[in-house]
């Protein structure tokens, strides 16, 4: 039942709206021209579940349903017609004409709006100047901003109230319009660690990119410098200083230009993790061992580099690659028969569990088991209820 289908008619709500405020929520339905009263009679076509409904509520809206007289519809599909139904353009000129405040809040509270208009609103909200938690309403639109998007809130609610929920939202997302709009809320000012957080991310775009360039700052710089997608101009601008560059050669997503273009001065290239088969054959076929060394340790390291790397017989290169979890499972159990690779083992998420167990007996490598991801999510997997760090 549509929106248009209510008009003149009356409805009965059980409970209280969801996610509009009680005011917003008849507002929007003298709007719709549609009739709410919480009470049966006559001319009711409708009746609404909301929340907090009372026993006598639930009661009577049970009777309804059984008696089948008149249809039900839940609060929830309610207020996503009437989310859908709000025409942007005249809320936000209504908002500004208004200086509402605990309108605007309410709105941004709301999880049925569409994301186009909640990040409209959010550019209207006035922060005063403080932090995201620094008083009672700041508090309430970041929770509702971190809620919004955190992927499954349902699991860390304490997570909506922690400014390390903003942090969590740009590990998080692959949406270059939620790192905008983190990045252009007033706040960020008290927070260059997520600021720069954003500059580091991959999905941040051309536009942005060049924004946080143009602002400077030695610390955006940096996170910049370490972004995997790097726009072409900033790459050839970052270059130019020895320290960023360093950055640049090891984080970028590398193509074959400049690939060649990096090999020829950094052997720091064997260190990115975007190499291809193709471009560490060429690393490897240069027999140095820095470069070596640098392979040893990529987590993209091919295993026909790998082999090679292992015939050559160096210590320190070997034990590299006991630690990297890019090595296959047979290698690291062959490994095992020589004790001097078990502190690398240790280290190794990768090192088949059985191992790890025996590893977590010798109080030499316990503590390194104990810090191992891979033998900690295992455990917890298995809920045996050991205790990892």
């Amino acid at each position: 039942m549509n929106l248009e289908a209510l008009k003149n008619k009356t409805v009965l709500l059980f409970g209280k709206p969801r996610a509009f405020s009680p005011e917003e929520f008849a507002a929007q339905m003298q709007h719709h021209q549609i009739s709410v009263v919480s009470q049966m009679q006559e001319d009711v076509i409708l009746s609404i579940d909301g929340r907090m409904m009372t026993p006598y509520e639930q009661i009577e809206s049970e009777k309804l349903y059984e008696a089948g007289k008149i249809p039900s519809l839940s609060i929830d599909a309610l207020e996503s017609q009437l989310a859908k139904s709000i025409d942007a353009d005249t809320l936000l000129m209504s908002l500004k004409l208004s200086h509402d405040k605990e309108r605007l809040k309410s709105f941004l509270q709301n999880s049925m709006l569409e994301e186009k208009l909640f990040f409209r609103l959010i550019k209207m909200y006035d922060w005063q100047g403080e932090d995201f938690f620094e008083n009672d309403d700041n508090r309430d639109v970041s929770a509702a901003f971190i809620g919004r998007f955190y992927e499954n809130i349902e699991r860390n609610h304490n997570v909506q109230y922690a400014t390390t929920g903003f942090i969590h939202l740009v590990s998080q997302t692959k949406s270059a319009k939620l790192l905008q709009a983190i990045a252009e809320l007033q706040p960020i000012a008290f927070h260059p660690k997520i600021k720069a957080a954003i500059a580091m991310s991959e999905y941040l775009d051309a536009s942005m990119q060049k924004k946080f360039a143009n602002q400077g700052g030695e610390q955006i710089l940096e996170a910049l410098s370490l972004n995997k997608n790097l726009t072409q101009d900033l790459v050839e601008r970052f270059l130019q200083e020895e320290t960023l560059a360093l950055n640049v050669v090891c984080f970028v997503q590398l193509n074959e230009v400049l690939f060649a273009q990096f090999v020829k001065k950094y052997k720091e290239v064997a260190q990115n993790e975007t190499l291809t088969q193709a471009m560490q054959q060429e690393l490897l076929a240069l027999q140095d061992e820095r470069v070596n060394l640098f392979l040893a340790n990529n987590s993209s390291l091919a295993r026909t580099v790998l082999e090679v790397l292992l015939e050559k017989g160096d210590a320190n290169v070997q034990m590299a690659l006991y630690e990297n979890s890019a090595t296959p499972q047979e290698f690291l159990t062959k490994a095992y028969e020589n004790t001097a690779y078990h502190e690398a083992l240790a280290k190794n998420e990768n090192t088949p569990v059985e191992i790890l167990y025996q590893l977590h007996l010798d109080s030499r490598y316990e503590k390194y088991v104990k810090s191992n991801a891979g033998f900690g999510a295992y455990i917890q997997s298995e809920n045996i209820g050991w205790m990892v760090e």
